[in-house]
């Protein structure tokens, strides 16, 4: 049997009561770029008995431009994501944007991934819960984190009760979004799923005037801190060799040279606050 067949029982494996990591790119860009991240977080989190999820986008659908990077190719990417699953021993996630993506992803990855802007998308959420995988669904930025309960009911109506929800900001404005820590613990009750904080795309800066979103990297650490402290039960960041060239969400991805200290320091956080 595949031991990632039930992905909740893999996210909660850890002997040490860690929170679980889903890390990776934005989206992939090469083999050689994924191989690398993957091993570099591979090492890191398992001598931190921190269950580990590699993350990595076969397309981007939500683009600001028509120029903008959207992939190196669909069952490319994917195969890709196979490999690293190979290779390393680990589960992955993708993201799927409609209906007809969820079977097709699904012979390659263990976690469909909703997108924020389309929480709601009813087949959508259907076909994704149909494939059996566990399903990741993004709390859309303009709602309140009790309305998620309405997604999962979606899901787990549609007979599979692998499910999580992941917090990721909401609308700030035009430009900006902030962070509600109190909807960590509104949507582990009211979702009854493990709750995500997504430290990247929390710290974005979209809609900016030049069609490319910015970000504030420099508050990662901070937004991650506080969301462990909150009792998330996972965190999501993307990361990047070289942020500055990445061809996508560069603008607030952390470098992967400062994710191991910063999930050591998150790590002896989580344990202070299970010994509260």
């Amino acid at each position: 049997m595949d031991k990632f067949n039930n992905m909740t029982e893999y996210l909660a494996s850890s002997a040490t009561g860690n929170f679980f990591l889903l890390a990776g790119p934005c989206v992939i860009e090469g083999e050689e770029m994924a191989m690398e991240i993957a091993e570099c977080l591979c090492e890191t989190t398992s001598g931190l008995n921190m269950p580990y999820v590699f993350k990595g986008s076969y397309r981007k659908a939500n683009r600001s431009r028509l120029d903008s990077f959207t992939g190196i190719g669909d069952e490319k990417a994917l195969r890709i994501l196979r490999k690293v699953r190979e290779t390393f021993g680990i589960p992955v996630v993708t993201d799927i944007h409609t209906a007809d993506e969820a079977s097709m992803a699904a012979e390659y990855v263990d976690i469909l991934q909703i997108p924020a802007f389309l929480c709601r998308q009813t087949d959508l959420l259907v076909a994704a819960a149909e494939t059996g995988k566990m399903v990741n669904i993004k709390k859309g930025q303009f709602l309140a984190p009790e309305s998620m309960a309405f997604a999962c009911d979606k899901v787990r109506a549609s007979g599979n009760n692998q499910l999580a929800v992941t917090e990721r900001g909401t609308f700030f404005g035009y430009g900006d979004l902030v962070v509600d820590m109190r909807g960590i613990p509104v949507m582990k009750s009211t979702c009854g799923c493990p709750v995500i904080m997504d430290i990247t795309h929390s710290l974005q800066q979209p809609n900016s005037a030049s069609g490319v979103t910015g970000g504030k990297p420099e508050l990662i650490s901070t937004v991650a801190k506080s969301a462990v402290a909150a009792g998330a039960d996972g965190i999501f960041m993307e990361t990047h060799q070289n942020p500055s060239v990445a061809k996508s969400d560069g603008a607030n991805m952390l470098p992967l040279s400062q994710a191991a200290n910063l999930l050591r320091q998150l790590t002896i956080l989580r344990e202070a606050v299970n010994r509260l």
